[in-house]
């Protein structure tokens, strides 16, 4: 197909956002011709966009990319974070054609494959100001061309949002399964024949687990097994795990009234580590609370301290939601670390359980690798216990 024609034809797909302050971007669809509702964030990562739209965490949301310039890298099969792309939509200035020698597929091709709707030509940048200064906003991304402006406003208005919502049971996975039974370490990887001997036995809670937490658990010598995200503590302990994981996940933490009761149940009884979604829970299991942040934390380049080292960590983030450092008891919860921008809490442990958590990604999908030491710090604890 001509490139030149093949542009010059998307653009007369045209597409709009609504948002539910009224505010309306007109551009063109590049995705699947779906409508879809959402909440809109923005991500200041410059490139991983295949790892964004495959991470769970971001069901619910419609991404919008700070970066003017998506899709050079195209997509591949080694680079997933899952088995499907899990955001409501997507959001660019300009869609690119893949011209890379990794590239399996354009991110055209994979958002049509998906049912994934996607609009360009649109100014990110002033989306992304909008949402700055006012918050988060609730849309609805047209494509159809079947639902007029108004319309689309008033339902994106009227749409329930994340607040209070539950999304992790509609992401987690259906039957527990071990890890290294799926055939995830592929060779393209080059790392099959050079992992250490899988000592540690772990179980992993999938509130929307993203495949690098599982790899880098594998590279540190455990084998994990996946539960989905109701298991509760009693089936969890019956499998007499040497540590218990919980995982990222997408929407609010509170909502996930089940995974509190079985984190408070575990706590004590065996090491525990947790991630984003799940830093959010052991939170709550230890007495606190959370709040809603004003955009969000979205990208690959948030500075987080930690306080007991006094090192710096560039950190991968996804979150609407942190931890009130209020409400944590000091006798029984120590802040271990804290994000630079905002002071909000990164990182919290247990003062006399074995517990852990952060609130970035040190597996680092996409992003850099200065948190990767946190899977090595779970497998001490782990030992010491």
């Amino acid at each position: 197909m001509n490139s030149r024609w093949h542009w010059r034809a998307q653009r007369e797909k045209t597409a709009f956002l609504a948002l539910a302050d009224g505010t309306v971007f007109h551009g063109y669809s590049v995705g699947a011709p779906v409508d879809a509702l959402g909440e809109v964030v923005f991500n200041t990562g410059m490139t991983g966009y295949q790892e964004i739209l495959s991470d769970p965490s971001y069901s619910g949301q419609l991404v919008t990319m700070t970066c003017p310039e998506i899709g050079n890298t195209g997509i591949n099969a080694a680079d997933m974070e899952s088995a499907r792309l899990f955001a409501n939509g997507f959001i660019l200035h300009e869609m690119n054609a893949p011209h890379n020698w990794r590239s399996e597929l354009s991110l055209e091709e994979c958002l049509l494959r998906n049912a994934i709707p996607a609009i360009a030509g649109i100014d990110t940048r002033a989306l992304t100001s909008k949402l700055r200064d006012q918050g988060t906003l609730k849309g609805y991304l047209v494509v159809s061309g079947k639902i007029a402006e108004p319309q689309a406003v008033r339902l994106a208005a009227e749409w329930g949002g994340l607040d209070g919502q539950d999304y992790a049971a509609k992401v987690t996975c259906k039957q527990p399964y071990r890890w290294d039974e799926q055939g995830k370490l592929s060779a393209s990887w080059g790392i099959a024949d050079s992992l250490p001997e899988a000592d540690l036995k772990i179980v992993a809670y999938d509130f929307g687990i993203k495949w690098n937490i599982l790899r880098s658990m594998r590279r540190n010598g455990m084998a994990v097994t996946v539960v989905p995200a109701t298991t509760s503590a009693d089936e969890v302990l019956a499998l007499k795990p040497q540590g218990v994981f919980l995982s990222n996940g997408p929407a609010d933490p509170a909502a996930v009234t089940y995974a509190i009761d079985s984190a408070r149940q575990l706590l004590g009884k065996v090491p525990l580590m947790g991630i984003c979604l799940g830093h959010q829970i052991l939170g709550l299991a230890g007495g606190g609370r959370t709040l809603r942040l004003k955009f969000g934390h979205h990208g690959c380049n948030h500075p987080v301290k930690d306080l007991k080292t006094g090192r710096i960590e560039i950190t991968s983030q996804n979150h609407n939601f942190t931890v009130d450092p209020q409400s944590l008891d000091p006798a029984k919860i120590e802040i271990t670390h804290i994000n630079l921008n905002d002071l909000t809490v990164e990182g919290i442990e247990h003062k006399h359980a074995p517990m852990f958590s952060v609130q970035y990604h040190p597996e680092a999908s996409p992003g850099p690798h200065d948190p990767y030491y946190l899977f090595g710090r779970f497998r001490e604890l782990i030992i010491r216990a």
